[in-house]
């Protein structure tokens, strides 16, 4: 079954007020860390959704093997950059699309690979992480649901799809996942892999 993996990465970091995409970690980025996740997992195919700084962050990661995605509306939220990535994977037949962002760079391949292990056991379904009841990404939408992700609006992204009742979601419970939205949260995740 031929999954792609869109991690989405176009958002401008308002909270941060420097691209978060190309904060350092070790020897790479915060969004460095999240591709090589998403290519050292078992998906077929990763795009990465860029909006904001595009050109600086598309040079950061021309190395690795990945297809980009601009999504020029990527001032309307997260739910912009979903319908670009899933307009731009429609016509490569994919089966089922595994939604990230690129801010949680807890997340690893392990982490997707069984949240892929559960999406083909059930892959008439949409598999998805578990944050305390509620349910968010990373997700993955069988292509049946590409439709309802074009009609997403705003920046909740998928998570009113995800939390309604027109999903039949498997939960997994998901690891302790911080998303990098401020300096902070930045300083606080380097000094936790110092330790």
């Amino acid at each position: 079954m031929n999954i792609a993996i869109l991690i989405l990465a176009a958002g401008s970091s308002s909270r941060m007020g420097t691209p978060k995409q190309l904060l350092p970690i070790g020897n790479s980025t915060l969004l460095g860390i999240t591709i090589n996740t998403a290519l050292n997992s078992n998906a077929s195919k990763v795009l990465c959704v860029l909006g904001a700084n595009a050109e600086k962050i598309k040079s950061s990661i021309k190395n690795y093997n990945i297809e980009t995605v601009l999504n020029i509306n990527y001032k309307n939220g997260i739910s912009s950059s979903i319908i670009s990535g899933i307009e731009h994977l429609i016509p490569m037949n994919f089966d089922a699309v595994l939604i990230m962002l690129g801010d949680q760079p807890n997340v690893g391949s392990e982490y997707l690979n069984s949240l892929i292990q559960l999406f083909l056991k059930n892959p008439k379904q949409i598999s998805a992480s578990n944050y305390d009841g509620k349910l968010g990404v990373p997700a993955i939408f069988p292509k049946t649901y590409f439709e309802d992700l074009k009609q997403l609006s705003g920046d909740k992204g998928a998570r009113n799809l995800l939390n309604s009742f027109k999903v039949n979601s498997l939960i997994l419970q998901s690891e302790e996942f911080i998303d990098i939205d401020t300096i902070k949260e930045y300083q606080d995740f380097i000094s936790s892999i110092k330790k």
